[in-house]
């Protein structure tokens, strides 16, 4: 398979600029993966679609200020780092723009000195570990310097932040919100509960593996990026209790997705843990853990296009595709939302 097969027309007005005022009204595409047949919905329908003794597994990571601009010592060349996973202390693996100027030894200054980064270690593509050189609290001095890593593709400026966080969010560490979570209210969450549906939470901080574009043709040569996940006890004993009774077992994202099956795979079962993966799903993959899966809009020629392509088949995501963008849906982070269902 090629990374080309993956690729299609989206009109650049259909990308969405702005979250919509009331999360819960996007539109929503439901995807029959048995039938083959499409639906147009609104997300808020979703109540419709689970059913009592299902499962929704979500993931509540928060995204962080991650996002900083500074100098670069002795020459004041201007460098942005993005942080993308704490990796001992003091010390982040980040990308760098202007990277290039970036040396092992090289300091970075923020907001006259009061953080600096001195690089330690250079990786591919931009990649460079920094220590963070502040005195006080680094998560106060973040909030302050920071700011949230809106995607390129978003032009327009976010007047509240935390419409770029779900309202579930609750474990820092992340470089970009897991958006499929996007849609969802305290409300919706509420009549969910009072149908039977149990919710459970696992954590995936989002980073280069999520969003970094594909840089080969031959898909089987691309190599994720790792990604930190952790899957609690409770979510764990809840997860094999379903799957012995025959429940369903709904994904709200792809970073859900990648987290249930990097555990699967490394167990036979699901089990409390936390760990690094590095899993890419592509057409052809073994899946065993989900019925159903909610997910946004992806780009072409994307890992996450490849693995909705994966779970629901190539030729019907295409086929639905093609609907949305006649059909003028929203697409990417604050666009609309698919659900993929099991019948």
């Amino acid at each position: 398979m090629k990374t080309s097969d993956f690729d299609y027309d989206l009109p650049k007005e259909l990308i969405a600029q702005t979250p919509l005022s009331d999360r819960k009204s996007s539109r929503m595409m439901v995807v029959h993966r048995c039938s083959g047949t499409t639906e147009d919905r609104h997300f808020y329908n979703i109540v419709d679609l689970l059913h009592e003794g299902d499962v929704l597994v979500r993931n509540n990571t928060r995204v962080i200020p991650a996002r900083l601009f500074g100098t670069k010592e002795g020459t004041g060349a201007h460098v942005e780092l993005l942080l993308l996973k704490r990796e001992d202390g003091d010390v982040w693996e980040c990308l760098a723009g202007n990277a290039r100027v970036i040396k092992e030894g090289t300091v970075i200054s923020f907001h006259d000195g009061e953080l600096r980064a001195e690089c330690v270690g250079i990786g591919d593509k931009g990649i460079r570990r920094m220590r963070m050189i502040y005195d006080g609290i680094f998560t106060e001095i973040l909030a302050e310097l920071g700011t949230v890593p809106l995607p390129p593709y978003i032009k327009e400026k976010l007047n509240d932040p935390e419409r770029y966080q779900t309202v579930y969010a609750e474990v820092e560490g992340s470089a970009a919100a897991p958006t499929a979570g996007l849609h969802f209210t305290p409300e919706i969450f509420q009549a969910l509960e009072e149908k039977g549906v149990r919710v459970l939470d696992v954590t995936l901080h989002v980073g280069l593996g999520t969003f970094r574009p594909m840089d080969t043709e031959n898909i089987e040569e691309h190599v994720m990026h790792s990604e930190v996940y952790e899957m609690p006890a409770e979510t764990a004993r809840e997860l094999n209790l379903a799957k012995q009774e025959g429940r369903r077992i709904i994904a709200v994202g792809t970073t859900s997705v990648r987290t249930l099956e990097s555990v699967w795979n490394r167990f036979g079962r699901f089990e409390a843990c936390s760990g690094e993966t590095t899993l890419f799903i592509y057409p052809g993959y073994e899946w065993h853990t989900i019925d159903c899966m909610l997910t946004n809009f992806h780009l072409p020629k994307s890992t996450l296009l490849m693995m909705i392509a994966s779970y629901a088949g190539t030729d019907l995501i295409f086929r639905a595709y093609r609907h949305a963008v006649e059909e003028r849906y929203r697409f990417f982070s604050f666009g609309d939302c698919m659900f993929i269902a099991d019948d």
